[in-house]
């Protein structure tokens, strides 16, 4: 699931946390409104609407800003906007396959603005479907390894979530990704919890069904401009890619 993980490694993903979370605060904040507003804004019965406030308090996003962004999304305080949910598909440099997934007020800007950022940054839009059957719709947590005072393993997460169903535990280095259908989402977090453990996310994303391996560094180099590309427009709410970077890529741009 590259691009999407706490602990991902490369230099390119570094540099980001800095620089862009005034951005980072405003699409979490986007993603509390718009799930106020399709489910209301009680979490005890909107755990869309729980999972998106825990990621934003997770990222320090200020408690009013959260307070009010579920206030506009409920309809209890006004100003909040119409958004809609748009993917866009393209292909990046060493046949990366990449769905990017827009929540936005306007659907002419946020076409543009995708499009010029792929074809200014060396890939291609692609035809409606033929990326996105590439990918799967999966419910995604993230475990840290380190809990109070203990590392976990594999198998202590298995033995935790065993009655929810997850369908996939990958060690990430750092910590682990449960992968579920997305409708065993909710369960398996609140198993996650049950067993004592804290979680980092819990989103529903899209999981590619294969990697596509990059081992040049001028096509690592050029796919990540075009991912911080993709994601620093501000319609962008997530980019996936399928891309695996060979190590010695990765060791060499580490090294730029």
């Amino acid at each position: 699931m590259s691009g999407h993980s706490k602990w991902a490694t490369t230099k390119h993903k570094k540099a980001v946390v800095d620089a862009k979370r005034g951005k980072l605060f405003a699409k979490l904040i986007k993603n509390i409104e718009v799930a106020a507003r399709t489910g209301g804004g009680d979490t005890s019965g909107n755990p869309t609407l729980y999972d998106a406030i825990q990621k934003a308090r997770k990222t320090s996003v200020p408690l009013d800003n959260i307070e009010r962004a579920v206030k506009r999304g409920s309809g209890a305080e006004g100003g909040g906007a119409e958004y809609m949910t748009i993917m866009y598909e393209a292909y990046g440099p060493a046949g990366v396959a990449i769905l990017i997934e827009c929540l936005t007020d306007n659907r002419n800007r946020s076409a543009s603005d995708v499009r010029v950022a792929v074809t200014r940054n060396s890939g291609t839009m692609a035809d409606v479907g033929s990326v996105q059957r590439l990918f799967s719709r999966k419910g995604v947590i993230e475990v840290e390894k380190k809990q109070g005072g203990r590392t976990l393993t594999e198998d202590d997460l298995l033995e935790a979530t065993i009655e929810a169903e997850p369908e996939d535990i990958v060690d990430l280095g750092e910590g682990f990704s449960i992968t579920s259908d997305p409708n065993q989402l909710v369960a398996v977090r609140k198993a996650v919890q049950a067993a004592g453990l804290d979680y980092e996310s819990a989103d529903v994303a899209f999981v590619p069904s294969f990697e596509q391996a990059v081992d040049d560094i001028d096509a690592a180099r050029k796919l990540y401009k075009l991912l911080d590309a993709l994601e620093d427009l501000d319609d962008v709410q997530n980019v996936y890619g399928n891309e695996l970077i060979a190590p010695e890529v990765e060791a060499a741009l580490e090294e730029e």
